[in-house]
Parts: structure tokens; C-alpha cells; sequence
């Protein structure tokens, strides 16, 4: 057997066939839950087995012969062999065998002698199936996986094209994706994959714009972006959008802000695909009811200050929440219609000197805080002018904000 600096990777279908592992061990025990989870039939040859293994026998996913191994006979019917005893003579006796009846045999305890390696892989999934993305330095397992994690990083980041060259058959998908609070950095690693697999994306205006900008030309962007009062594309159209573009076999990726299930239509998109026999994933967000508010220094929640919150648009909701500072209200695309919130709150039991702040643009370069009470802060929105998109905070969690404690710290005579 020669060593494997000069290799072909290949790709085995072991679904249904018999790999045989010889060795009870932790090492024996990554390799069979790989076989397994492709979906081979696993027998184990060890007169003892480590706890993960005897979980998955008991799982009944793995026949276990409790034995040390006998000779060749116990490698017949094996498309595969994988050898782990933590004895070198066992190790090299199994791996003669193997070669005796030409089985690949991974040794496992001597890579330089193996006729096979199991190389250093991870899986990405995708909506139009697995990418399975393998690395392999010869006697260097540690290189190959530091170039494996660079490989990772980089479909995180969403700089790897993931798209499929796939013909228009009908069998398209749609993503729903929580984009966060607009900047690139909050959204998720399944977000970027599912964006560096589509065909189709439809934003929102307060979607993050700069991972859209970077995307292929050969990636159709629509914007059916809302302001506050102008609603160009109703929600009705954008239905539509996703089940027409999906119905055509692209991936879609329905890119929002924030998160697609916290005040953001989610479910009726689901619900509209899913009826036309559509399938669609849903990845949350980091949304902004929490985060924008985080960014500006303020809890929604805090030990000895706030133990709960709600999160609204609506004014009808107001009437029956909570009312003391011990419970945050945070509200969402709520600037038009300030005066009247606050108006409602002090009628339903809120006290007017309860701590109020308004985030705009939370997470940008620009983002602006005004403080004030729930008597005073409509004057103050207006004075200064403030637009959305902007969150507001009303409840004690507010005084633990920095411009809080700014305005509220004597000063030293």
C-alpha cells in the first residue's frame, strides 16, 4: 500500500450498503455516525464500545459484534472498512484483509499505510439540495481543515456563489429571510446561504442594502419597498411576486428587515406560497424590537427594573397592557402617530413622567436618540425633526441608557 500524497477524491453512494468499523472508540465513533448519516448499514466489531457508540446501537441504527476481531470472515459482504482498534497489529491484520478482498480500508491509526482516507468535509444545504464541500492534505489532517474553515467562513459570508445551473422545470422555492435591523453584520449565516443560492430577491426597504449590492447581475433584485403612508407594492402584489417567480423554478429569497414573523407579514407570504404547493423556509431575524433598542444602551428587559415587554404598531393593543415602568413597551412604526400613543397611554394608566426614547436609524453611522417622558416626547419628536425608521421605548429601562443618565447626572459644582 502506498501512502496518499497522490489521490482521487471520489464520492461514494453508500446508502443501503454494509460498511464494517473494527474499533469501539471515540474515533471510531465520528466515522460511524458519518456512515450513517449516509445512510449506510453500520456493523461494529469491538469487545467494547465508547458511550456515543452504545447510544447509537441503542438507537438501533448500528449491529454490534462484541468481539475482538476474528479474521476476514468478518468483513464479508462489506462494501467499506474502517479500522480504528487502538492495536497497530489488529489495525494492519484488518487492513491486509481488506486488501485481500479488495475493500477499501480506512486506517485510521496509520494514514500514511491506508488505501483510503475519509477527508475533512462539511455540508451546506440548500433549498435545491446538499453542497458537500471536502478538503485533503496528505499526512496534514490539521492543514486540511484550517483550508476547510476558510471555506466556510467564506460561504458565510456570502462571497461563494451557490447558485445551481438548474432548467425551469416548476420546482422552485421561496426563503423567507429576517435581514435584521439593516446592516449587514446581524444577518444570519443561513441568511447569506440562502441569498448566495437564489435566483430571485425581493427586498424590503429596510432590508439590508449593502448584501444586496454585492449580489451577481445575474440575480434578479424587485424592491417592493414601504414608507410610512405609500405603500407602492400591496401585499397582495407580493404574494404574487413569490409564487410567480418560484412557479418559474428559481429560488427566491424574500429578503425583510428585521424578522419575517415579528410585525412583518411572514405568514401570510407562507401561507400564500404553501397553497400553491410552494415550499418555503423561514429563517428569523435579529429583530429590531429588541436590537435597535440594545443598540442604543437600553434593555428591554432588566434585573430590579423591567421583567417583561410588549411589542405593538397598533394603537387598539394599548388599552390593555400593562401600565407600570416595570413593563417595556417598545414600539414599531409608531412616529406618525406619536401624539396620539402617548395621548392614549396617560388616558389608560401610563404616568406622564414615564421614561421615553426614540431610536432612529438604529445600527447606521447616523442613528439619533431623543429622550424625553411620555408628556413631553411628541414636542420633542417634532422639535427635533425625527423620522422613521425609528423605534420607541416607553418604561423604566429607558434611565439606564446613556443620554438617560447624561441628562440626569448632576453636575459636579
Amino acid at each position: 500500500m502506498g501512502n496518499l500524497r497522490s489521490s482521487l477524491p471520489v464520492v461514494l453512494d453508500l446508502s443501503g450498503r454494509l460498511v464494517v468499523a473494527v474499533g469501539g472508540g471515540p474515533v471510531s465513533a465520528r466515522q460511524v455516525r458519518a456512515f450513517l448519516d449516509e445512510q449506510a448499514v453500520v456493523r461494529v466489531v469491538a469487545p467494547w464500545l465508547c458511550e456515543d457508540l452504545r447510544d447509537l446501537v441503542a438507537a438501533g441504527g448500528v449491529e454490534w459484534v462484541e468481539r475482538d476481531y476474528l479474521g476476514g470472515s468478518e468483513l464479508d459482504g462489506a462494501w467499506l472498512v474502517h479500522t480504528a482498534s487502538g492495536e497497530p497489529s489488529v489495525d494492519r491484520e484488518v487492513a491486509a484483509d481488506a486488501e485481500a478482498r479488495r475493500v477499501w480500508c480506512i486506517d485510521a491509526t496509520d494514514e500514511a499505510a491506508s488505501a483510503a482516507a475519509v477527508a475533512a468535509r462539511t455540508d451546506v444545504t440548500t433549498p435545491d439540495g446538499r453542497v458537500t464541500i471536502a478538503a485533503y492534505a496528505a499526512g496534514d489532517p490539521r492543514a486540511a481543515v484550517t483550508v476547510l474553515d476558510g471555506v466556510e467562513q467564506t460561504i458565510g459570508s456570502g462571497a461563494l456563489d451557490l447558485r445551481r445551473t438548474r432548467s425551469l422545470d416548476g420546482r422552485g422555492w421561496v426563503a423567507l429571510v429576517g435581514g435584521g435591523p439593516g446592516t449587514d453584520g446581524l444577518l444570519t449565516v443561513r441568511g447569506r446561504e440562502l441569498l448566495a443560492s437564489a435566483d430571485v430577491v425581493v427586498i424590503d426597504r429596510l432590508a439590508p442594502r449593502a448584501v444586496v449590492d454585492r449580489l451577481p447581475a445575474s440575480v434578479q433584485v424587485i424592491d417592493v419597498g414601504k414608507t410610512s403612508g405609500h405603500h407602492p407594492v400591496p401585499q397582495w402584489r407580493i404574494n404574487e411576486i413569490l409564487i410567480e417567480q418560484a412557479q418559474l423554478g428559481l429560488g427566491v429569497v424574500r429578503l425583510k428587515g428585521g424578522d419575517p414573523y415579528v410585525l412583518g407579514r411572514g405568514g401570510e407570504e407562507r401561507d400564500a406560497c404553501e397553497a400553491h404547493g410552494i415550499p418555503v423556509e423561514v429563517v428569523a431575524g435579529v429583530t429590531s424590537a429588541v436590537s435597535v433598542p440594545a443598540a442604543a444602551g437600553i434593555p428591554v428587559t432588566h434585573r430590579g427594573v423591567a421583567r417583561g415587554f410588549s411589542v405593538v404598531t397598533g394603537h387598539e393593543e394599548i388599552p390593555v397592557l400593562p401600565t407600570g415602568g416595570d413593563h417595556t413597551l417598545v414600539l414599531l412604526m409608531a412616529v406618525g402617530g406619536l401624539r396620539w400613543t402617548t395621548t392614549l397611554l396617560m388616558e389608560h394608566g401610563r404616568r406622564a413622567d414615564s421614561p421615553v426614547a426614540i431610536i432612529e436609524r438604529g445600527f447606521a453611522p447616523d442613528q439619533r436618540v431623543t429622550i424625553g417622558t411620555v408628556a413631553t416626547i411628541a414636542d420633542l419628536a417634532v422639535e427635533r425633526g425625527v423620522e422613521a425608521p425609528a423605534v420607541i421605548v416607553v418604561g423604566d429601562v429607558v434611565r439606564l441608557s446613556p443620554e438617560w443618565r447624561q441628562r440626569h447626572t448632576p453636575t459636579a459644582p
